[in-house]
């Protein structure tokens, strides 16, 4: 049976992740309770001791503005760490699976970023994130049969986990007539069980030693949309389940009349061609995965 460790099993996607993984074999969750990524000289004893034939790891500091305030905490977690990680899995010779962000891109595109587009971010979490794939990068130039996945997505949303877009909306639009939502900055939003099935599906094939996929690959639903929009489908979709809710007005906002610690790249529509040719498989359409979701979160109450 295939042990699996899936590092960052309380987040919103490591919550996804122990369902879907569950029928691959041994999956073995760690929070940060049992480790502690800002503490990155945990992980070489933890995997030694789990002793995986894959490494999951959904774990990452998410917090974007307040990156901008802990840069050292956020670049500890977010590349120290995973360095340690794939330098460790090389070591053991087992593959490892590295989720990533669309915030490694400034979003100064039109058309959506290819795997293999120039990096750039302009804040300190996709900062910290590009250096994470970075460090695989290099221990895979180093060793050229370590096997692994950085899969990035983008705005990542859930039923499970703490706050999230989705969340904060369905929140406010409980308590208020009028919310104002940036209008301007356009991408995806991925459900953190659509994300979770794409990474349970190439696991095998990251695991069979006969391929060897290794690689960046971008999985989001697919569409595209603008986070006033999302806005807009968040509420008409609860409405429609029966929710009840306040909102009367979503008003439709610049980026500069919303400022925050964190620039936000305003374009990060990411291609998706690359995994789909191996999975075999379209991503469902994003209000389709939306509609699931707060079909989850509202009947399953």
């Amino acid at each position: 049976m295939t042990r699996i460790l899936l590092i960052g099993q309380d987040g919103q996607v490591g919550q996804e992740l122990l369902k879907t993984l569950a029928p691959l074999g041994d999956v073995i969750g760690v929070g940060r309770q049992q480790l502690d990524l800002a503490q990155p000289d945990q992980i070489s004893q933890l995997l030694e001791a789990a002793q995986p034939q894959l490494i999951v790891n959904a774990a990452a500091y998410t917090a974007v503005d307040k990156a901008e305030s802990e840069p050292e905490l956020a670049h500890t977690v977010n590349g120290t760490a995973v360095k340690q990680m794939a330098e460790t899995a090389q070591r053991l010779g087992r593959p490892l699976i590295h989720i990533s962000t669309d915030y490694v891109f400034d979003g100064s595109k039109n058309t959506p970023y290819l795997e293999t587009d120039a990096t750039n971010p302009i804040s300190v979490y996709g900062q910290s994130k590009l250096a994470g794939e970075t460090a695989i990068l290099q221990v895979r130039q180093q060793y050229p049969d370590f096997r692994y996945l950085i899969l990035r997505t983008a705005w990542v949303y859930g039923a499970l986990g703490k706050g999230n877009f989705v969340k904060t909306m369905l929140r406010l639009g409980a308590e208020r007539q009028e919310v104002r939502v940036v209008a301007d900055q356009v991408g995806t939003p991925t459900w953190a069980a659509d994300i979770a099935k794409a990474i349970t599906a190439f696991s095998p094939r990251l695991l069979d030693p006969a391929l060897d996929l290794s690689g960046i690959y971008h999985f989001t639903n697919s569409g595209v949309t603008s986070w006033y929009d999302f806005a807009l489908a968040i509420f008409e979709e609860a409405k429609s389940l029966g929710v009840s809710l306040q909102i009367q007005r979503v008003v439709p906002i610049t980026t500069p009349e919303y400022p925050t610690p964190a620039q936000r790249p305003a374009y990060s529509v990411l291609a998706n061609q690359k995994i789909q040719s191996v999975l075999q498989s379209p991503a469902p359409q994003w209000r389709q995965s939306l509609r699931q979701m707060l079909s989850e979160l509202y009947l399953s109450n």
